[in-house]
């Protein structure tokens, strides 16, 4: 029993397969592939904060593709040996939702981590006070 089942219990068929079965959204058909506002994003199912719209990028893969995450403590990495490739699984350290896969094929040599919309909450930035992420708004300040 996790702290996290009724949350669960309340995801949509294609949130339930990606974060809880590992499963994949259709590329270029999901919800943040192509969002470019200023803002959060946070794990749908324990709403920790994960990436900022500072670190997203369009790799043209389809889905949504982020240089670094906010908090690496939040990310967990896993080997995936699955559909005959060797890749790293990218999941959520508090709820243990799976997210995407990482690559190190992002721009200037940094890494792409390929997200699933389906396992991310965008948090606009204007909605983040509102939303309870009001310490990240730091994230947008003009340096």
């Amino acid at each position: 029993m996790s702290k996290y089942d009724e949350k669960i219990q309340k995801l949509t068929p294609l949130q339930y397969k990606v974060t809880q079965q590992k499963g994949t959204e259709p590329p270029y058909h999901n919800e943040y592939d192509q969002e470019f506002r200023e803002g959060i994003y946070v794990d749908i199912v324990s709403g920790k904060v994960l990436f900022s719209s500072k670190e997203k990028f369009d790799a043209g893969c389809g889905w949504p593709s982020f240089t670094n995450p906010i908090v690496e403590q939040e990310i967990v990495e896993k080997i995936d040996l699955s559909h005959g490739m060797i890749r790293t699984e990218v999941r959520s350290k508090e709820a243990d939702s799976h997210l995407g896969h990482v690559f190190n094929d992002g721009p200037k040599g940094a890494l792409r981590y390929c997200i699933n919309s389906a396992s991310l909450r965008f948090i606009p930035k204007d909605q983040m006070t509102k939303e309870g992420y009001g310490d990240f708004l730091y994230l947008f300040d003009s340096k």
